[in-house]
């Protein structure tokens, strides 16, 4: 059975900084982590996520992603796991097939030329 994470508290939020291309977990209103993105067309392609290590061991990460995941379904955008993080939690949290894309080598290549550039 899949495990739920945390849900976040009044301590806790997640915002989308746009001009970053990040999702950021805020803990008290310091960022205590953030999953970097970019956007291939229709697709949002998750490819780093970190929490730092003063706030590790509290479930941040999993918040994280998934309501990133949720605004990305609100948005009515699918998904691409490059992130091992953001892949390993799609295999753990199964309610998000329908949006989600494989990486395929296509994408890759498109996200490290996005990345130089």
């Amino acid at each position: 059975m899949p495990q739920t994470p945390p849900a976040p508290d009044e301590t806790t939020q997640v915002r989308l900084a746009a001009e970053a291309h990040r999702y950021e977990i805020l803990v008290e209103g310091t960022v205590a982590g953030f999953t970097e993105f970019r956007d291939h067309g229709s697709r949002r392609v998750f490819f780093h996520t970190v929490v730092d290590d003063a706030f590790a061991g509290r479930g941040l990460a999993s918040i994280l992603v998934r309501e990133a995941l949720e605004h990305v379904r609100a948005g009515g955008m699918r998904l691409v796991a490059v992130c091992p993080y953001v892949a390993k939690y799609l295999t753990k949290h199964d309610g998000y097939r329908d949006i989600t894309d494989e990486a395929t080598d296509e994408v890759r290549a498109w996200l490290a030329a996005e990345l130089d550039a």
